[in-house]
């Protein structure tokens, strides 16, 4: 893998990862940029009640709302268009965020590109772009993580209008966060009590049990197991972990980092059959990986994926009891969501 890095007009970061040692892409960004945002755009807060950290974003109102194909701003520049992404071509790209809801002394956000063509998605990929992929991720998480102030480097994926998507353009964000985020807190928390109590590894003895009752497993390869969660909080929702616990990416085996290409693809291709429609499954795909410097020990990477489609016709909408109270009420059952994703394995 070759890691290009250069800047952008207004001084933030753009990175090139590429298959091709030889791949040139220093191209100049000639657009005339304002500053980026300035250090303390953003603020963070703790709510008294529940401790948990709020970020106040309020200069992100005017950030780019679905624009048209021809002017995607995380397309390739061209004659006479000026993008994001100043070079021509590419084959995965990151850069900066130019509305980041973090910035400075309160984090970063990357936006992570994952192909230059605007009419595919990531299950449409290759396995050879899929692992360019996630060796970006992991760079990012590995140099991210050892940066001050930075607590926990969180990769994922928004795709479809329905979830909220802005942008059509296959892409992807990280974000580096200056506080551990409540669910992984709670996580920690659980997972410490455990191993008080039991002595155990609560994420192992999980995967375990899941693999060994076989009921809500979704895909199992040699070093990777897919299952829906006994207590699914979404109608199709799949958490995917390595059989080899580690906390983040960057601790990673190469057998299982060889693998993931071909499993993961698979699943984002099986939520795609899901449904009888003409457009894409919408989704959020989330890498859930050790706070940096605390909490290690024990935490077990795992990617968790689901949608927010639980027929063809119907979302699932996060209403009175989950939205009031996080008290969440699923539509469909995860031994019939596992079997479902199961019965549409290589339509």
């Amino acid at each position: 893998m070759k890691r290009t890095s250069t800047r952008l007009a207004d001084g933030r970061e753009i990175l090139y990862y590429d298959t091709d040692d030889g791949a040139a892409r220093a191209f100049p960004d000639t657009r005339p940029l304002g500053a980026a945002p300035a250090q303390g755009a953003s603020e963070v807060r703790r709510d008294p009640l529940l401790g948990d950290a709020v970020v106040i974003a309020s200069h992100r109102q005017g950030r780019t709302y679905h624009p048209p194909a021809d002017a995607c701003p995380l397309c390739p520049s061209t004659e006479g268009r000026a993008s994001e992404i100043p070079a021509p071509d590419y084959e995965v790209a990151v850069f900066e965020n130019r509305f980041p809801s973090l910035a400075g002394d309160t984090g970063r956000c990357e936006v992570i590109c994952f192909t230059p063509d605007h009419r595919t998605s990531f299950a449409e990929l290759d396995e050879e772009r899929a692992a360019l992929v996630l060796a970006a991720w992991t760079d990012r998480t590995a140099e991210l993580s050892a940066q001050q102030g930075v607590r926990q480097v969180y990769c994922f994926e928004n795709r479809g209008t329905e979830i909220g998507v802005t942008l059509a353009h296959p892409h992807g964000q990280i974000y580096a966060f200056p506080f551990v985020t409540s669910r992984t807190t709670r996580m920690l928390a659980t997972v410490a009590a455990h191993r008080a109590r039991t002595g155990g590894n609560l994420f192992e003895e999980v995967l375990a049990a899941e693999r060994a009752e076989g009921t809500r497993v979704v895909l199992e390869a040699e070093h990777w197991t897919a299952f829906v969660p006994y207590a699914a909080r979404w109608p199709y929702e799949v958490h995917l972990y390595p059989h080899h616990r580690v906390p983040d990416l960057p601790a990673l085996g190469d057998a299982a980092r060889a693998e993931f290409p071909r499993v993961y693809l698979e699943l984002l291709r099986r939520f795609d059959r899901l449904f009888d429609r003409p457009d894409p499954t919408p989704y959020i795909s989330a890498w859930h990986q050790a706070p940096a410097g605390e909490g290690r020990a024990d935490f077990a990477l795992h990617l968790e994926l689901f949608t927010v489609r639980r027929t063809a016709d119907k979302l699932k909408y996060l209403a009175g009891t989950e939205s009031g109270m996080e008290a969440y009420m699923n539509d469909v059952r995860p031994e019939d969501a596992a079997a479902r994703l199961r019965e549409v394995a290589g339509r």
